[in-house]
């Protein structure tokens, strides 16, 4: 049976039989795996604690047909022990997760596993304000994933901006000869931190105003639904 080892964050768990758990998680170079975890639901189990979600670990695995299995675990960043202290942070943190799973799969993802881990290391560090972090994550992301908005120039016709219609099927903010009627407008404050958010500027979206980030959110959520082409469960208790 083949064996492999890997860095991986925990996306997800849910349990199997009485003691076991099958984990989804996303590791740095095979990409997302599905694997059952073993005993791990024990009380004497040696590495239950470290197979939680938002947990990043190295991991050995057995390749199985349809699941593989965990034979070792051991701790690179307990980050779910902050971010399962704080609500807030756990909403957060579930919808980085859930984006994560929906746009991955078991191709190698390694700019994906770096922007997920730093993001949560972010999100248990406090480092930034939590939904901006969470914004900032989606947005590059989706990026990775293929669907890069558009802040700077056309999304249509490439003229460069500034522009402010923003148009969800075309990628971003058009200009005006591009913008069908009745188009979203946003504020040069709005795109500005938008931008922000996308290229990981801190000092230009840590001093935006709330109006500004309340309204940049709104645009990052309906981006990142649109383009996984349903909701995002968790992120219903977020917004």
């Amino acid at each position: 049976m083949p064996l492999y080892r890997d860095e991986g964050v925990i996306l997800r768990t849910h349990k199997l039989g009485e003691a076991d758990r099958i984990l989804t998680v996303l590791t740095r170079n095979h990409g997302k795996v599905r694997a059952v975890a073993k005993g791990v639901r024990r009380t004497a189990s040696k590495f239950g604690a470290r197979l939680e979600p938002f947990m990043v670990a190295d991991l050995q695995f057995y390749e199985g047909r349809s699941l593989d299995t965990v034979s070792q675990a051991e701790t690179i960043a307990s980050y779910g022990v902050a971010i399962a202290g704080d609500l807030d942070l756990y909403r957060v943190a579930s919808v980085m997760v859930e984006t994560a799973d929906r746009i991955t799969d078991s191709e190698p993802a390694p700019q994906q596993f770096l922007l997920l881990h730093g993001a949560l290391r972010s999100l248990a560090r406090g480092e930034h304000p939590y939904l901006l972090t969470m914004d900032s994550y989606l947005l590059r992301a989706l990026s990775l994933a293929g669907w890069a908005p558009s802040f700077d120039a056309c999304a249509r016709c490439g003229e460069p901006g500034p522009h402010g219609s923003f148009v969800l099927p075309m990628g971003g903010l058009v200009c005006d000869a591009c913008a069908p009627t009745g188009a979203a407008r946003l504020d040069a404050g709005v795109v500005d931190l938008l931008a922000a958010l996308l290229t990981g500027e801190w000092d230009v979206v840590e001093t935006a105003n709330p109006d500004a980030r309340a309204s940049a959110s709104g645009v990052v959520a309906a981006y990142t639904q649109f383009h996984l082409e349903r909701g995002l469960r968790s992120l219903e208790h977020v917004i």
